[in-house]
């Protein structure tokens, strides 16, 4: 009787502990776990048979990042998948030894992250979805989409490490196409508010919400204020055009998510991260609300529809 018992002891004592940590919270990243868990069973582990996962949330308090990093490294997890850049950071800066595998919307060049896409070196590796880089395309759209709007709003979450990038970024995006970019800044629920009450305010009448976990949370929150102001939107990613959002365009982040379950599961079997090329999107998904569309008054053009790849009604 105590046989089997033991034996479940002893895979447990041996089995492998991977930490993951977002800056978001549980519940706003349920599709993003999936996608890990599906990376990880694609390496061949399945979670409570031959690996475990530590799971630590910021839920949006960027300044938790470092302690949640912390606590992971002092754990000794065989390795850590972080989600954003700036819980990227906050585990490279934790932990030289352990290997580090993120998935992030920015370029983790820039970010610091690494030496090189193809060569990271160190400890350190992982995939992007490239939601920053992508501000000059998602411009055009929303200008395609909302002919009218000459001033358009950028929302920007001033805690964000890449916050100065993004904004110069997004601004020289909309400057591009002639438009005037009017710049604010939101780090939670209250700044949201006051941000869509100085849009009103000065007259802007579209709104770019920058690639920020924070955002990506209250993806909700956005949409509706969005559709009750009559705020043509752009977002980066499919989740917050699916919630009433005008649209979104951007590579899918829980695929991105699954690659870096994959990288976490061959490092696990004994390759290392630095050896590893940063994944890059080869797919961007251009989704379109035509729900929302209507109910702010907006023709979509049929060019633009055949652009589209999903068009919710």
């Amino acid at each position: 009787m105590a046989t089997p018992s033991l034996a479940a002891r002893a895979q447990r004592a041996t089995m492998p502990v991977v930490g993951f940590m977002h800056a978001l919270s549980a519940a706003a990243s349920q599709r993003l776990v999936a996608g890990f868990v599906q990376g990880l069973g694609q390496s061949g582990y399945v979670v409570g048979k031959n690996v475990a996962v530590e799971y630590r949330w910021a839920n949006g308090q960027y300044d938790q990042l470092p302690a949640l990093a912390a606590d992971l490294v002092g754990r000794h997890v065989a390795a850590i998948a972080v989600i954003t850049p700036v819980a990227a950071r906050a585990v490279k800066k934790a932990t030289t030894s352990i290997p580090i595998v993120f998935g992030i919307g920015s370029d983790p060049v820039k970010d610091g992250l690494v030496a090189n896409l193809n060569r990271p070196g160190g400890n350190i590796t992982g995939a992007t979805f490239f939601a920053n880089l992508l501000d000059a395309k998602r411009a055009e759209l929303l200008h395609q989409l909302a002919p009218d709007a000459h001033v358009v709003a950028v929302l920007l979450n001033p805690g964000n490490a890449n916050f100065e990038l993004e904004q110069k970024e997004a601004g020289e995006a909309l400057q591009a196409l002639g438009l005037q970019p009017l710049m604010l800044q939101a780090r939670d629920d209250a700044g949201i508010d006051a941000a869509f009450s100085s849009l009103i305010e000065q007259h802007a009448a579209a709104l770019f919400v920058s690639g920020d976990a924070v955002f990506g949370d209250r993806r909700q929150k956005l949409a509706d204020l969005a559709l009750s102001h009559g705020i043509p939107t752009s977002f980066y990613n499919r989740e917050q055009a699916l919630v009433g959002g005008l649209m979104s365009y951007g590579a899918s982040i829980p695929d991105t998510v699954r690659q870096v379950g994959t990288y976490v599961g061959r490092i696990l079997k004994g390759e290392k991260p630095g050896d590893l090329p940063v994944q890059q999107p080869t797919k961007f998904e251009f989704v379109i609300n035509l729900k929302t569309a209507k109910a702010l008054g907006l023709t979509v053009p049929p060019s633009i529809l055949l652009l589209a790849d999903e068009v919710i009604e």
